[in-house]
């Protein structure tokens, strides 16, 4: 069954992408946040509307409802490539896997599936941007970056790598979010994008 209405599709892709990248449901403050409504109370109209079309499930405990997303509608999820492992730290050799995973169609952004493929995370260079050894980084298939973005880059055509992207003239900065790591400096010749940081899964423990 699908949502009524187009605000409730939103709350549902919101709320399955959140936990998808967090692990843990988002509070009815989060969800009024995010759409600007200053009232919890509509937020709360909407999610008693998906739970009657049996979209969401709710217990309380402790107080508090917890959220669950029981089935999203077809649009919501959507089958992408794992292709492989990339470093959150040293650069390591690109590793091919040939599966699919299924992600919240919300974590795509503006991306279409078919440019969208995900890799396994490998070491904690970006664990202050909550990127975490084991997580699964979803990526925009491109080989052009701006200026801050969080991109995989390939160094000399068989490390893979999540940076942060700095152009400086020639060369390239790669930059890690760990305040005990060094960014990497080297010749934009020896770089190249292979993607664009657009989400992340984290699988349960």
């Amino acid at each position: 069954m699908r949502p009524r209405t187009r605000r409730q599709k939103e709350i549902l892709d919101y709320i399955a992408g959140f936990i998808a990248r967090h692990g843990y449901e988002p509070t009815y403050a989060q969800i009024a946040r995010h759409f600007g409504v200053a009232s919890k109370a509509t937020i709360a109209k909407h999610i008693d509307a998906l739970e009657r079309r049996g979209l969401i499930s709710r217990r309380r405990e402790n107080g508090s409802f917890i959220l669950n997303v029981v089935a999203a509608d077809d649009e919501a999820v959507c089958e992408i490539p794992l292709l492989g492992r990339v470093a959150a730290g040293a650069p390591l050799d690109a590793i091919v896997e040939d599966q699919t995973i299924a992600v919240p169609r919300s974590l795509l952004g503006h991306a279409r599936p078919e440019t969208v493929y995900a890799l396994r995370v490998v070491g904690d260079s970006m664990i202050d941007e909550h990127i975490c050894d084991g997580d699964i980084a979803i990526i925009e298939n491109r080989t052009e970056a701006h200026n801050g973005e969080i991109v995989v880059a390939l160094i000399e055509g068989e490390r893979a790598t999540l940076k942060r992207f700095y152009r400086h003239g020639e060369e390239v900065e790669l930059r890690p979010a760990n305040s005990e790591l060094a960014p990497l400096r080297l010749p934009a010749s020896q770089v190249s994008i292979q993607g664009i940081f657009r989400g992340l899964l984290r699988p349960a423990p």
